[in-house]
């Protein structure tokens, strides 16, 4: 007489767990943060307001139960008129703003329509791994102010 567990192969299994590369986990935090400008940047081309989101969990009072809820976000944004009457942007990682180029922290721009292009093309550069020692740099000093 066999029972239902004699007909199964029994192992000692052990779970791979993929760690994703660093590089990699910052290259896609930053693509995700440009997304978040580029909808900003064409909320203010098409004269609308921007719509970023966030979900969060949140547990209810009264059923005690948790529940995932999208909510709005305030997001800063990257760009800001320079004295000289042109829109600069800067890249950040957290609150660290990245050296783009030998002492040079941001890029210029005319207006809003080569703003747009220009959050595009700097998306592309983080996407091929151009910026890679920059966001390390950045990200190496965000780490650093955790370990007082």
């Amino acid at each position: 007489m066999s029972t239902a567990l004699s007909t199964l192969k029994f192992v000692n299994a052990k779970r791979l767990v993929s760690k994703t590369d660093p590089t990699q986990f910052r290259r896609q935090k930053m693509i995700k943060k440009l997304d978040e400008q580029i909808e900003m940047a064409s909320a203010l081309v098409e004269g609308r307001l921007p719509l970023i989101t966030r979900t969060r969990r949140v547990r209810d009072s009264e059923t005690n139960e948790r529940q995932i809820v999208e909510s709005t976000a305030s997001v800063r944004q990257w760009w800001f008129v320079s004295e000289t009457g042109k829109t600069a942007v800067q890249l950040r990682y957290g609150s660290r703003v990245i050296t783009l180029a030998k002492n040079r922290n941001a890029v210029e721009v005319s207006g809003n329509g080569e703003l747009l292009a220009t959050l595009q093309t700097l998306k592309t550069a983080v996407a091929a791994g151009e910026l890679d020692q920059e966001i390390a740099v950045a990200a190496d000093m965000v780490r650093a102010r955790f370990k007082k």
